[in-house]
């Protein structure tokens, strides 16, 4: 029973905030005591989606393979959802390797980055629905039990300088589906990006 409440909850609207507008290109990057950024090293910042949320764990597991292989690089999680829930998400995705997981449970991380409420559309639009069921399928990522966090929460990705902490690349979700661009915020850093390392070979005999 309390797994459906908690599921309940998740649809509904949070309190209101006041947002700022997304940062551009060119601008210097929000600044907010919980999210200090390193002066030594660019940053790739996404503000996810809530803790069950298969594209929140889509989008995290591929900035923690990116983590792994760009060290010069400091990457940053930011979750609203509880810091007891998100610490449980994050092991039960993979773990967080080079990834600084944040927690801004009163959103106020996501508003001072311009990323709002979105609507019913966004959430609940055919294509999101469509790519959710596509996920699944093909990689085998499905919607987890939320235990805290809201579905109307706006996801989004930023890229920042080192030193200047100027706004390199950002990205604000589409819908729930749309999923950042990784490679393109390592682009706008001048950092070339590092392919995927192949599959370890299989040692069970079969091909």
């Amino acid at each position: 029973m309390s797994s459906l409440n908690q599921e309940w909850e998740s649809f509904k609207t949070p309190p209101a905030k006041e947002v700022a507008p997304v940062p551009k290109v060119g601008e210097k990057a929000p600044v907010h005591p919980n999210l200090s950024l390193p002066s030594d090293k660019p940053t790739v910042i996404v503000f996810l989606r809530h803790c069950g949320c298969p594209f929140a764990e889509k989008t995290f597991k591929n900035l923690t393979a990116l983590s792994m292989r760009h060290k010069d690089v400091h990457f940053v999680a930011v979750s609203h959802s509880s810091p007891e829930a998100t610490e449980r998400w994050v092991v039960e995705v993979g773990g967080n390797w080079e990834v600084r997981v944040v927690v801004d449970f009163e959103r106020e991380l996501y508003a001072r980055w311009g990323l709002g409420i979105s609507n019913t559309w966004h959430v609940l639009g055919p294509v999101a629905i469509y790519k959710t069921f596509q996920l699944g399928k093909a990689e085998g990522i499905w919607n987890r039990p939320t235990e805290s966090g809201n579905r109307w929460q706006t996801s989004g990705a930023f890229a920042v300088t080192a030193g200047g902490g100027d706004v390199a690349w950002a990205k604000v979700a589409a819908s729930a589906s749309d999923l950042p661009d990784l490679d393109a915020a390592l682009t706008s850093l001048g950092v070339k990006v590092k392919p995927k390392p192949p599959p370890e070979p299989r040692t069970d005999g079969f091909l």
